[in-house]
């Protein structure tokens, strides 16, 4: 079946949870799609795990359509949703709208993704306004990776925990259809999930909430530069490439690849009769 926010809503609605991946490019995109995965984030994590930078805030436009484009090939029943990168919002609303409106004529977006609470309800407002759904982010938000001084759990202190509820009630207010929900304590995302009539996607937010999402290469075992604590490991594909690129190395050096059945055949009267 395919999803769409309606059935994101429905699933909150019947206690159904909901899954998600981020995925960066087709072929990837295609095997979630065809395993039945629910929504895919072409996240801005691609700049950690694809481009290789230190954080988000590097991430470009062109580098979230480029890559949102390419994963919009391999969804058919999947829920895409591409992030909106560090200053493709913040500066004003009309930016907001305008970036947003680019990812979903370029990118091919189903919606859009952008961090913060209060502080960019008007955006999600003026956004959703556009007929562009939203898809909103408290607690952890990486792009303001450098104000938190580093990946720090948020939520924690009574005031901390206050801002967090608060900037969910303002996003769910502001016309977001969904939330995500990362780095916090799990009690504090389950009290969010009880009050909002929006889903929340957790990450790193415990069991309680709608659904969750994960970083593919995470969960795979691809990506080893840093693995958070809410990461469970479904599989070493990491090691398993790392073991093929090896014996495809010792092979070629060694001469037995490629053997006959990897080559094409030539009739020898042609080779004797080139001059």
């Amino acid at each position: 079946m395919k999803n769409t926010v309606l059935t994101f809503a429905e699933a909150k609605k019947n206690g159904e949870k909901i899954t998600m991946l981020t995925a960066y490019d087709y072929s990837t995109a295609k095997l979630m799609d065809e395993a039945g995965i629910n929504g895919i984030l072409v996240g801005d994590s691609v700049g950690n795990v694809v481009l290789g930078y230190e954080d988000t805030i590097s991430v470009t436009m062109e580098d979230m359509i480029h890559h949102g484009a390419a994963v919009s090939r391999g969804c058919s029943n999947t829920l895409l949703v591409v992030d909106m990168p560090f200053m493709s919002y913040q500066t004003s609303v009309y930016d907001a709208v305008v970036n947003a409106g680019r990812l979903m004529k370029e990118a091919h977006a189903t919606c859009v993704k952008l961090e913060g609470g209060v502080a960019v309800a008007e955006q999600i407002r003026a956004i959703t306004a556009a007929g562009i759904p939203v898809m909103g982010h408290v607690g952890l938000t990486p792009q303001s990776i450098n104000a938190f001084g580093g990946f720090k759990v948020q939520g924690k202190s009574l005031a901390a925990a206050q801002q967090v509820l608060d900037d969910a009630r303002a996003v769910e207010d502001a016309g977001a259809f969904s939330v995500v929900l990362e780095g916090i304590p799990a009690k504090l995302a389950a009290r969010i999930t009880e009050e909002l009539s929006i889903p929340t996607i957790g990450i790193g937010a415990g069991a309680g909430c709608d659904g969750q999402i994960l970083v593919y290469q995470d969960m795979l075992g691809m990506y080893s530069d840093f693995t958070p604590k809410f990461v469970k490991k479904y599989a070493n594909v990491g090691k398993v490439m790392t073991d093929a690129f090896r014996e495809y190395i010792e092979e070629v050096n060694n001469g037995s690849f490629p053997k006959e059945e990897n080559s094409y055949k030539i009739d020898e009267s042609v080779i004797e009769q080139l001059k």
